[in-house]
């Protein structure tokens, strides 16, 4: 019998992090996502993770930076309004899936440390996960790019993914 576990929000969170200019990092986050895990025990091991992000809730503390990443220069929040992960596999440290944003669905691995199960004080049962993997933003049609007069990329293609969660047992 399998296990249905839900993310908690508000125990979570989402961040991509790229470099600018080739010299500084600029991180950014979703704050609306949904996430769940069909699992058969309390190892994962095979378990089905699906993910959800709502690309409106895109932020990188820069409103024009936000509102051009929503643009069809990036992500076309309009058009493709969510970005999804949907696993094939989970060992315990290596977990690989497709990643779909924009109409593009691309196979990725994601490194990830399961950091056990705990009972909370109000008898929920708990499971931390740190994922984090890098993908290539072009593979995603997500392709502006600009280079400065000194020959400087504004914004690198390899995008670092950064995932923090905690799943309630349901």
């Amino acid at each position: 019998m399998k296990t249905n576990w839900k993310v908690d929000p508000s125990h979570s969170e989402i961040e991509f992090k790229v470099k600018h200019m080739m010299i500084s990092t600029v991180t950014g986050s979703f704050s609306e996502f949904d996430a769940d895990v069909e699992a058969a025990d309390e190892t994962f091991k095979n378990a089905q993770f699906t993910f959800s992000a709502k690309i409106d809730s895109i932020s990188t503390r820069n409103d024009d930076r936000d509102t051009h990443l929503k643009s069809d220069d990036f992500f076309n929040a309009e058009k493709f309004p969510k970005l999804t992960f949907q696993s094939k596999s989970y060992d315990g440290e290596k977990m690989v899936g497709d990643l779909t944003i924009r109409d593009v669905t691309k196979e990725i691995t994601l490194e990830v440390d399961f950091n056990g199960i705990v009972e909370d004080p109000y008898g929920q049962t708990k499971a931390g996960f740190e994922a984090t993997g890098t993908i290539n933003r072009k593979d995603f049609n997500l392709n502006w790019s600009a280079v400065t007069e000194a020959g400087n990329i504004v914004v690198s293609d390899k995008v670092k993914l950064i995932a923090n969660l905690q799943f309630v047992k349901q």
